[in-house]
């Protein structure tokens, strides 16, 4: 029998609603599953890729990442893993940094044996090249066989690659599927394989209400009855709570019901979202916000979903003055540059003087991984297939996202200047 933990999403580094607070909780969710890892004893832990948030996270995040990993090869357990999209660069990984430090395996096309089970990786791969793909894998000894992949499969939300065609064009009869980037929990059997997510591991959107947690996936040659099994069980994690108030206004109701309504919730460390519909008298959400963080909340956001006779229906969001701008960026076919780009100028992060650099190195960087010039196609902006946007409940991979996770370097040559961010060619 193999047991191992199934993992995926992590997005260690993402300061959600610029918070400090809740980028130490991504970080926070990742080491305990490898708690659970060490305290259980499983034979590995299998991460599905976007284990950061971002491609050029910084120091602090890679030094608390490398100290977790430690421990898990402390406890003899391997971390195998994939690059998922909010990592993919043609160039190296920093999977490929903790493989050389001894802390990792970067999952491909050659088996790596665990115990009765022999794991396989597939990269996240963008739409646009997946009819390049041949699907080989080199042969295996093991009872079961595993592929550990990133991206939105059938037959899940917002799915975008064939899942039967995945494995019935493979060299290899895999018995599972453990996949990443839809950040919602779920389990199917496609052509006789078990294909499941693990969710997230922290709520990355406000749309990701259920609790977070991870797999435990059991192969067992010896199961009862004498059939081989493949058995997954769902496990949660203790994360920072979110608490949901949903009140409806009548006529002549206002502020005060909307307290009212906060009041009626345990607060405490929370992150509180107040959704406010019906009709009643106009609210000021900033007030609703410092009334919630008064009462205990860590964060308070406010959106106001309500007719007005100027205008018919507005969906007005107070969570982030960003949405507004990225709901407007969906709508264009920009290229995965032009969105680097789009984000280099909009970075609160990135100081005046230097965007212009900062724009600079970022399409030579894309001339340099993008030989075939893909990065500087248009491309449509569906779900999976931006470097903001992941497989949450409503497709919006943060729906908080403040893109605050590449500062500008100060100088090319000192990138140990550029306020904890370095790069991996620095590294390796």
């Amino acid at each position: 029998m193999t047991r191992v933990i199934h993992t995926g999403d992590t997005h260690i580094g993402y300061s959600q609603y610029h918070s400090p607070v809740r980028r130490q909780d991504f970080l926070d969710a990742f080491e305990a599953v490898v708690d659970d890892a060490v305290d259980d004893g499983v034979d590995a832990v299998v991460h599905a890729g976007d284990l950061f948030h971002d491609r050029r996270p910084e120091l602090r995040d890679l030094m608390g990442t490398i100290s977790v990993l430690r421990r898990l090869d402390d406890a003899g357990i391997p971390f195998l893993a994939v690059v998922g999209n909010h990592e993919s660069t043609r160039g190296g990984q920093w999977l490929d940094l903790f493989e050389r430090l001894g802390l990792a395996t970067r999952l491909g096309d050659e088996p790596v044996v665990v115990g009765e089970a022999a794991f396989y990786g597939l990269d996240h791969v963008p739409v646009s090249r997946r009819d390049d793909l041949d699907y080989a894998f080199a042969d295996h000894d093991a009872e079961y066989a595993a592929l550990v992949a990133h991206g939105l499969f059938e037959p899940f939300g917002y799915a975008d690659w064939d899942t039967e065609t995945v494995l019935t064009e493979s060299d290899v009869n895999f018995d599972a599927m453990l996949l990443g980037d839809n950040h919602t929990p779920d389990t199917a059997e496609v052509a006789d394989t078990w294909v499941t997510y693990p969710g997230s591991t922290e709520r990355a959107s406000a749309s990701e209400r259920e609790g977070r947690g991870y797999n435990l996936v059991v192969f067992d040659a010896d199961a009862a009855g004498g059939d081989d099994r493949v058995e997954i069980r769902r496990r949660a994690l203790d994360t920072r709570p979110f608490v949901f108030v949903s009140v409806e206004l009548r006529e002549g109701e206002g502020e005060s019901r909307v307290r009212e309504r906060v009041r009626e919730y345990d607060l405490a460390e929370a992150v509180v979202h107040v959704e406010i519909t019906g009709e009643g008298d106009p609210v000021t959400p900033a007030a609703v916000e410092e009334f919630a963080t008064d009462e205990g909340a860590l964060i308070a956001r406010v959106t106001d979903r309500r007719e007005t006779d100027a205008d018919g229906e507005v969906d007005v969001s107070f969570a982030d003055p960003e949405d507004a701008v990225r709901d407007r960026l969906d709508e264009m076919a920009l290229s995965t540059a032009a969105r680097d780009v789009e984000r280099a100028v909009r970075e609160d992060t990135v100081p005046d003087a230097n965007v212009r650099e900062t724009v600079k190195r970022r399409v030579e960087e894309r001339l340099d991984e993008e030989a075939d010039l893909d990065a500087f196609e248009p491309v449509d902006s569906g779900p999976g297939d931006s470097e903001e946007n992941d497989g949450g409940d409503d497709q919006s991979n943060a729906d908080e996202s403040d893109a605050e996770s590449d500062p500008a370097e100060a100088t090319d040559s000192d990138p140990a200047s550029t306020d904890g961010q370095v790069s991996m060619e620095d590294y390796l």
